[in-house]
């Protein structure tokens, strides 16, 4: 069965919905509802967004994760009625932070809205952070120095693109560029871009179109590999150091 006609027959059962009931709601048969739960038909994109609109979910997870295996209570609302992914929480209800691995930075773009994605990344817990949804981004090149090639940016997720500081640095998460890391500046709401800096000014500004942005992360601290040796920056190094809370934090200062 297909993870979007699961989704569907749990959403519904969990609401405590007939058929009958959500076909009503939707506006459609309740033969196309079997169909969907039974993974006869697929639902079309106009129907996903009714479904998304009922039962606040995103139209991502609705398709692409497993419903039944997420917390739903701890899924982030964007907006008044969507929720963006799941937040990871430890058995004692404390927020996990998901670090993204270098390697698999490419596949965020892919897996950002993915519970199952998710799920399946490193975690850990770092005490002093802000209230907050927080992950850890690995950063490449020298755009933004003093950050060098390898640290961990860890960024505190922005539900609203308005509340974007200017001059503050930031995760950008968009369709076409994948992980950024740079400092916003001169959002233009009525031509709807916004300016993307990095500190070295070798690399010039560009601007990003605001309805291109997936998800955006402010900057809280950063994770400082750079005083390691390559062979010794695997994965498990890397969480045993965190874990450890053995990490240089340098805050972030304000222009």
């Amino acid at each position: 069965m297909s993870k979007i006609a699961q989704n569907i027959r749990f959403l519904r059962q969990l609401k405590g919905l007939s058929q009958e009931q959500l076909a009503d709601e939707l506006s459609i048969t309740r033969s196309r509802i079997g169909g969907y739960e039974e993974a006869r038909n697929e639902p079309p994109i106009d129907l996903l967004i009714r479904l998304s609109e009922y039962f606040h979910i995103a139209i991502d997870a609705l398709v692409r994760g497993d419903l039944r295996k997420t917390n739903l209570d701890g899924l982030m609302k964007v907006g008044k009625n969507r929720i963006l992914f799941p937040i990871l929480l430890d058995h004692e209800g404390n927020d996990m932070v998901e670090l993204i691995p270098l390697k698999a930075s490419a596949g965020y773009l892919k897996g950002y809205a993915d519970p199952d994605y998710v799920e399946r990344l490193p975690k850990m817990q770092l005490p002093f952070l802000p209230t907050g949804k927080h992950r850890a981004f690995p950063i490449q090149g020298d755009s933004m120095p003093p950050l060098r090639d390898g640290t961990y940016v860890v960024g505190k997720y922005v539900e609203k693109l308005d509340d974007i500081k200017n001059g503050n640095t930031y995760v950008v998460v968009t369709k076409d560029d994948g992980l950024s890391y740079k400092r916003l500046l001169s959002m233009n709401k009525k031509e709807g871009t916004i300016e993307l800096h990095s500190d070295n000014k070798i690399y010039p500004p560009y601007k990003v179109k605001l309805n291109e942005i997936l998800e955006v992360w402010e900057y809280t601290c950063s994770i400082n590999m750079h005083q390691y040796k390559k062979d010794e920056l695997n994965l498990d190094s890397i969480m045993n150091m965190l874990k450890s809370l053995h990490v240089e934090i340098e805050q972030i200062k304000k222009r």
